[in-house]
């Protein structure tokens, strides 16, 4: 029997992660790895239970593996803070996130989604990551923060730099920090010009939005509008991407489900939801323990690296019969893909929506297709796993 062994950035593992996720959660609910120093919860309540609690598990100090360490991190990003001081910074950042807002977007979804699907009618086949999944939700995100459309394939591409994984020094390489550098230089040179010209965007409404109250109000820094906006398209980015492109591959390997869906769409948002619960586009969160945790008859001291396994969580069989079955007709109550309690995801509902309307417009184009197995290219990072080429055939 070989030994147990995890970490998030063993791309063999990460191929297929799932027989040593439920291992996991069979032997060892409180996983330690001495080589990285830390530790990890497999299962669906330890997960939950510790997105409900940040008084005891921490975002202060990262969430991602590689940055995390004892001192807090002074980045002014939402992700990093807790509350009360998230509390308020999330207030203010959902003004942007409005239902008009939100609502808004679909026809623009829609179109969008046209405009990159219909060049395909009629061909061979196209890459659905390259040529529509990684495009459609930087384009829609980006017309929600208010990126002029000149700019945007340009701030799609430095986005993805960011998330460059070089295998000798993690997401702390040049590539990574350089395109983080040019985006942060970028929105700050937009929020500014908000400040003088506004308009109805999300970046106007960060420059327009004050913290505190009283004598203590007082509006948001360029830097600190800058950071909001840089981890809001960054995260619409990414996450949305990757959840349409698992959503292409499962469809192809279910095909008796993808017909339901082209018979009767009314069924996507549950295939999204099932989606997101079997295959979930940021399976690894990070948190820093401000005490000892006793679980399971393991002490988890206080100042640890706690690693919370959101795409474990949502093959945990205590929670979901059959996890390991992809049933787009199953009827659950949650999960935790998009997290849950203070932490919970600003873009769930615009994900949502992104989701359903841009596989409803694929299936209606497209009722069928294959993947090109051989040509296939994964992304890999430490919170993030889906597909960077996902070519099909039709």
């Amino acid at each position: 029997m070989t030994e147990l062994y995890w970490d998030p950035f063993d791309k063999t593992i990460d191929m297929d992660p799932y027989p040593v996720w439920r291992q996991m959660r069979d032997e060892a609910p409180v996983y330690r790895n001495e080589k990285f120093d830390f530790y990890a919860l497999p299962r669906h309540k330890d997960v939950d239970d510790a997105h409900l609690d940040p008084d005891t598990y921490s975002s202060a100090h990262g969430t991602v593996l590689e940055i995390m360490g004892p001192d807090p991190l002074d980045t002014g990003l939402i992700i990093f803070m807790d509350p009360p001081a998230h509390t308020m910074m999330r207030v203010l950042v959902s003004r942007g996130f409005t239902p008009r807002r939100i609502a808004a977007l679909e026809e623009h979804i829609r179109k969008l989604s046209a405009q990159m699907l219909d060049p395909h009618i009629g061909g061979s086949g196209f890459d659905y990551v390259q040529d529509f999944a990684a495009q459609l939700p930087s384009k829609v995100i980006s017309e929600l923060i208010g990126v002029d459309p000149a700019d945007r394939e340009e701030v799609r591409e430095a986005i993805d730099a960011t998330f460059h994984l070089d295998p000798e020094k993690g997401m702390i390489n040049d590539i990574s920090f350089m395109a983080q550098i040019k985006l942060h230089e970028y929105f700050s040179e937009q929020i500014d010009a908000r400040r003088k010209n506004p308009r109805d965007d999300v970046m106007t409404a960060l420059t327009e939005a004050e913290i505190g109250t009283g004598a203590d109000a007082r509006r948001l820094t360029t830097k600190e509008a800058a950071d909001f906006t840089n981890l809001l398209v960054s995260a619409g980015t990414e996450t949305v991407a990757r959840l349409l492109g698992w959503a292409c591959s499962l469809f192809a390997q279910h095909p008796e489900a993808r017909a339901e869906l082209v018979a009767d769409p009314s069924l996507l948002r549950g295939a999204v939801e099932e989606t997101l619960r079997y295959e979930a586009p940021s399976p690894v969160q990070g948190r820093w323990t401000t005490r000892d945790v006793e679980l399971y008859g393991e002490t988890i001291p206080a100042n640890s690296k706690v690693l919370l396994l959101t795409a474990s969580a949502g093959r945990d069989e205590r929670k979901y019969p059959d996890a390991d079955v992809y049933d787009i007709h199953r009827r659950f109550d949650s999960h935790v893909t998009f997290g849950h309690g203070p932490h919970f995801c600003l873009g769930a509902s615009l994900a949502r929506m992104e989701g359903r309307v841009a596989l409803e417009e694929t299936l209606r184009r497209f009722p069928t297709w294959e993947i090109d197995t051989e040509n296939i290219e994964r992304l890999h990072t430490s919170t993030v796993r889906g597909f960077a080429k996902l070519p099909v055939l039709l």
